[in-house]
């Protein structure tokens, strides 16, 4: 019932900006997309399945990511913002901002609870929001709170200044456990299959980190180690296999479950994301401003796009 309820107020609030010209390209609702973020030039390039050009939404302020609430809508933020700004694919048009303060690093959409979290470095703080834009609970952190993963009512939060990963019951909004982790881990990753938390991360000074750890779920202690060298820092899963970019040596790694590797293959310059879409895998280089899409590790079209290509969302 709260969730219609807070439906009722995004309509409302979308009926009332509905006289105002569009800020953005619409984007058609039932229009799968593959949209890259990009820093440098702020900026959303939407691609359909061809990768033929959506549309570009040209950003006025210094986003740091975004990330998809729901199928409909896109949460646009920034570390040195002190807001964040949720918009109405379908219309283009802004529905509600969050007074977020600055110092946002990380944004993930709980689906179950209809809640919006922001991890805060300035703060220390795990923040959650209602799709309306209130403020409903806050929570203090370790130092640098950023990568997060969700997992039936749990939340993992890697705190990257830190050497803890804070788990939080989503339902009291509540730590319940703390694991430690190395400085500096980044890209947390659920596979639910083997019950684990995989987790990469940049390392510290002359040490980049050259692993991914593999935590169990239930006790929290390292099961293992993949050797993925350098700076493991994205993580995502497609069925049985687990991508891992290490943007310090452009490569990226298959592996299967077990954490056996696949194949191995260089990748763009200076890879931040991955994602899959329509069944292929596609790798922004954020230094050359290009899309690289693969099947079976071979690259078969390159896509370019918007300058300093940072995230990938996927809408399908």
């Amino acid at each position: 019932m709260k969730f219609f309820k807070a439906l009722f107020v995004v309509c409302y609030l979308l009926v009332l900006t509905g006289c105002n010209e569009s800020v953005f390209d619409a984007i058609d609702e039932h229009q799968s997309f593959l949209a890259s973020v990009n820093i440098l030039e702020p900026s959303i390039t939407f691609y359909d399945e061809d990768f033929a050009l959506i549309a570009t939404w040209d950003l006025d302020n210094t986003y740091t990511g975004a990330t998809l609430v729901g199928t409909n809508a896109i949460l646009l933020y920034g570390h040195q913002l002190d807001e964040a700004e949720l918009y109405d694919l379908s219309s283009g048009k802004q529905i509600v901002k969050l007074k977020t303060g600055i110092g946002t690093t990380n944004a993930l959409y709980d689906e179950q609870a209809h809640a919006i979290y922001l991890t805060n470095s300035k703060t220390n703080e795990l923040t959650s929001y209602s799709v309306t834009g209130e403020l409903q609970q806050s929570l203090k952190l370790r130092n640098y709170p950023m990568s997060m993963a969700l997992h039936e009512n749990m939340l993992y939060v890697v705190n990257y200044k830190d050497t803890f990963l804070s788990v939080i019951d989503t339902t009291t909004f509540k730590a319940i456990d703390e694991w430690l982790i190395e400085s500096s881990s980044q890209g947390a990753l659920i596979v639910e299959e083997t019950n684990e938390l995989w987790l990469g991360g940049h390392g510290q000074g002359s040490k980049p980190n050259e692993m991914v750890q593999v935590f169990d779920l239930t006790t929290g202690m390292v099961k293992k180690e993949i050797a993925v060298p350098v700076m493991p820092i994205t993580l995502i899963q497609q069925e049985q296999e687990v991508i891992i970019a290490s943007h310090g040596s452009n490569m990226v790694y298959s592996t299967s479950l077990d954490g056996t590797i696949n194949w191995q293959q260089e990748v763009a310059a200076n890879p931040f994301s991955v994602a899959y879409f329509d069944g292929r895998l596609v790798v922004a280089g954020y230094d050359d401003q290009t899309l690289y899409v693969a099947e079976h590790a071979h690259i078969i079209e390159t896509v370019d796009t918007g300058k300093g290509a940072f995230q990938l969302l996927v809408r399908e």
